[in-house]
């Protein structure tokens, strides 16, 4: 099922909180009423009220995860995995892991009392134990599976090079499905009853049944959704694009596009909260506060 939908604008649009960032202000993770954003040679803390906390790595890269009490992050110069206590704002451990995308553009994740990131580029993902700080298992996946989500029991990873989707048994480390998608499958969320994967290439969202690992559903945002991100929350898929808006708002049910947000502003981030939306700009150098926009129903 392809649905065409074209711009809708809502006629009351929220109004964005610009937060200036120095540097590159990239990839997000929601923690309480504060993010941490990934940054040049460091991750950061912020809140609507400014800058709470910096801690130094080399290259900080990928989508960050919240897990045992730490943040965990990807560094792709180093090729490890590094433990961040929120309280402190310090590194803890250091996990040597390998990095499959040296272009950052990957997830760490977590799930199944475990945290999950791609280690190579041939086909692994490694699995770790935040008890331990140790490496569990090594999966072999395929080749350039960078993208990962875990949710509805299952941790899923997306081959951008293969146009796959792959699930991953918890209980057994195994790929158990697989499915073809759309050209140059990247970021995904597992959330609102499916799995969602932004077809960068095709300038689609497909929707992915959690049991069977079939595709449902497609909708048509744009002619391209290059390096965009993409969350769930509140019966909608929020999708930052990086053409003609900031995001794009997604109803999970009909897969009917509710609004399009902002101007656009190149690559970022974006994260669902139940009080509003963060979105990062990289190129403007900013963060942005959204309160939930009127008529989305969050």
């Amino acid at each position: 099922m392809l649905l065409l939908v074209g711009p809708l604008l809502l006629a009351a649009a929220p109004v964005e909180q610009v937060i200036p960032v120095p540097g590159y202000a990239d990839f997000l993770t929601v923690d309480g009423n504060s993010v941490w954003a990934t940054n040049t040679g460091r991750v950061e803390r912020w809140s609507r009220s400014g800058k709470l906390a910096t801690v130094k790595m080399r290259r900080p890269c990928g989508t960050m995860a919240l897990a045992a009490g730490a943040l965990w992050v990807a560094d792709c110069d180093a090729k490890t995995l590094s433990r961040i206590d929120r309280t402190t704002a310090r590194i803890t451990a250091v996990i040597a892991t390998g990095i499959a995308a040296a272009d950052g553009e990957m997830n760490v994740v977590a799930g199944a009392g475990a945290v999950w990131l791609a280690t190579a580029a041939k086909g692994e993902i490694t699995r770790v134990d935040p008890a331990s700080n140790k490496v569990m298992a090594r999966i072999t996946v395929a080749p350039g599976s960078n993208y990962l989500a875990f949710g509805h029991g299952a941790l899923w990873a997306v081959s951008g090079s293969g146009n796959l989707i792959q699930k991953i048994d918890p209980a057994s480390n195994l790929v158990v499905r697989q499915t073809l998608l759309g050209r140059q499958p990247g970021f995904l969320v597992a959330g609102e009853g499916a799995v969602w994967v932004q077809e960068q290439a095709d300038g689609t969202v497909v929707r992915i049944d959690s049991a069977t690992a079939a595709v449902t559903g497609r909708i048509k945002v744009d002619p391209s959704l290059a390096y965009g991100d993409i969350d769930t929350g509140g019966g909608k898929v929020w999708l930052r694009t990086t053409a003609r808006q900031t995001f794009v708002v997604i109803d999970a049910a009909t897969l009917a596009i509710n609004a399009r947000l902002g101007k656009p502003s190149g690559s970022g981030a974006i994260r669902y909260t139940p009080a509003g939306i963060w979105t990062s700009a990289h190129d403007l150098r900013s963060l942005s506060w959204w309160p939930h926009p009127a008529g989305t129903d969050h």
